[in-house]
C-alpha cells in the first residue's frame, strides 16, 4: 500500500478506516487500475459517499475555490437553516457566483406557501451577509424543484466548473447524484484533482462539455445535534416525511421535553401557544417546571428517549440558554439539528432552552 494513490481522485490509498478518504478494501487491490471505495461507488453505483472534513481543512478548500473561475453551489438544509449555513462563504470563494440550493422542502407541512419560504430565505441570506446569484428551493430526495436547480446552473454556469459545498446531512450526496445523472457520462474516468496547499484530493466528475462537477467532502459542524447523536438516534431526530406541527397551550412555569435531547421552559409570560416543528418520531413530554429536573434524572434514556440509556453518556451534558421573545414577536427559536419552536403569542415570553453543550440555539424571524 505504500506510495499508492487512487487512479480516480489521486488520494493516498489506505485500508485502516472506511470512513476516511482513500479507503480501499483488500479485494479491490487486484483490480487495474486501483481506485478508492469512494470513486468506485461514484463510478459504478452513482453514489457519492459522505466523507467529512474538519472546519480548518474545509476553509483551506474554500480558499482554493476563490482562485478559480467557477460556479459555487452551496447546499443548505431548510430543516436546520442556521446550523448548515457556511459562515463567511463569500469571503473564501472570491468573486465566484454562489447559487444557494435550499434542500428538504418536502419536510415542511403540506400547506406551506413556498413563495413565502423563498422570501424568508432571501431575507435570512441577506442578514447573514451572503450575496447570491440565485436561490432555489428543492427536495433532492423527493425530486421536487430539481428542474429549477438545473435551470439555475445552466443560467449562471457559463461553461465553468461547478463546486458543490455543504455541511454533512444536508442532502449533498443526493443532489450530487442527480447532477452526475443529468450532466455526466458515468463511464468516463474520474480524473485526478490535487490542490496545492491543502491535504485534500477531491473527486472531479467530468461533464460532456469539458467542464467538471467537483464533489467536496461535507464539513462537520459540531454545533448541530445531528453530529452528536449516534446513527440509530439520528433516524428519530431527522424527519423523513412532512412534519406535523405540535401545538401546546402553555402557562408560565411549564416545560416540554423532546426525548433526553432538549427541554423547553416557559418561564414567564401570559398563557399562550407554542408550535413545535420537530421529527414526527420524537415524543414530547410536558411537565411542570418545578418537576423538570426530577423527570430528567429519573427517566432520561427510558421514558425520555432518544437517546436510549446506554447511549446517553455519548452526549454532552444539557446546558441552559436564556431566550427573550419581545412583544409582537413573530419569532422562532431554532435548535440546530432538532427543529424549531414558534412563539405564537404577541405578549412576549421569557424562555429557557436546554440542549447538549455546544448545540446552536438561535432566535429568528418565523419561517412559517
Amino acid at each position: 500500500m505504500e506510495n499508492k494513490n487512487c487512479a480516480g481522485c489521486g488520494v493516498a490509498l489506505q485500508q485502516e478506516n472506511p470512513d476516511q478518504l482513500g479507503f480501499v478494501p483488500e479485494q479491490a487491490l487486484s483490480r487495474t487500475p486501483v481506485i478508492c471505495q469512494r470513486c468506485y461507488r461514484i463510478k459504478n453505483y452513482n453514489e457519492a459517499s459522505g466523507i467529512t472534513l474538519n472546519q480548518d481543512d474545509f476553509l483551506k478548500l474554500l480558499g482554493h475555490v476563490g482562485t478559480t473561475d467557477s460556479l459555487v453551489v452551496n447546499i443548505v438544509d431548510l430543516f436546520d437553516f442556521e446550523g448548515s449555513m457556511i459562515s463567511g462563504l463569500p469571503r473564501f470563494v472570491g468573486n465566484n457566483p454562489i447559487i444557494l440550493v435550499v434542500n428538504k422542502i418536502d419536510l415542511l407541512p403540506k400547506v406551506t406557501n413556498y413563495n413565502r419560504i423563498l422570501n424568508w430565505v432571501q431575507r435570512q441570506a441577506k442578514e447573514a451577509g451572503l450575496k447570491v446569484a440565485d436561490i432555489v428551493l428543492c427536495s433532492a430526495r423527493k425530486n421536487m424543484g430539481f428542474e429549477r436547480v438545473i435551470e439555475a446552473l445552466d443560467e449562471h454556469r457559463k461553461g465553468r466548473d461547478i463546486y458543490v459545498v455543504g455541511a454533512t446531512n444536508v442532502g449533498k450526496s443526493t443532489l450530487i447524484n442527480r447532477l452526475i445523472h443529468d450532466y455526466s457520462d458515468l463511464d468516463a474516468e474520474l480524473t485526478v484533482s490535487q490542490y496545492p496547499g491543502t491535504t485534500l484530493d477531491l473527486v472531479r466528475i467530468p461533464l460532456d462539455d469539458g467542464g467538471s462537477i467537483i464533489d467536496t467532502p461535507g464539513i462537520v459542524y459540531k454545533h448541530r445535534l445531528t453530529e452528536l447523536v449516534n446513527k440509530k438516534d439520528l433516524m428519530k431526530v431527522m424527519p423523513d416525511k412532512p412534519m406535523k406541527p405540535l401545538v401546546f397551550q402553555l402557562n408560565s412555569g411549564q416545560s416540554v421535553y423532546f426525548g433526553a435531547l432538549a427541554r423547553f421552559d416557559f418561564l414567564q409570560g401570559e398563557r399562550q401557544s407554542f408550535t413545535f416543528y420537530v421529527s414526527n418520531s420524537l415524543e414530547a413530554h410536558r411537565t411542570k417546571l418545578e418537576k423538570a429536573d426530577e423527570l430528567y434524572e429519573n427517566h432520561k434514556g427510558v421514558l425520555l428517549q432518544p437517546p436510549v440509556l446506554e447511549n446517553l453518556d455519548e452526549l454532552p451534558k444539557l446546558t441552559k440558554h436564556a431566550i427573550r421573545i419581545p412583544k409582537g414577536g413573530n419569532l422562532d427559536v431554532s435548535i440546530s439539528g432538532l427543529g424549531w419552536v414558534k412563539a405564537n403569542g404577541v405578549q412576549g415570553a421569557e424562555l429557557a432552552i436546554h440542549v447538549p453543550r455546544g448545540v446552536k440555539v438561535a432566535v429568528r424571524e418565523s419561517l412559517i
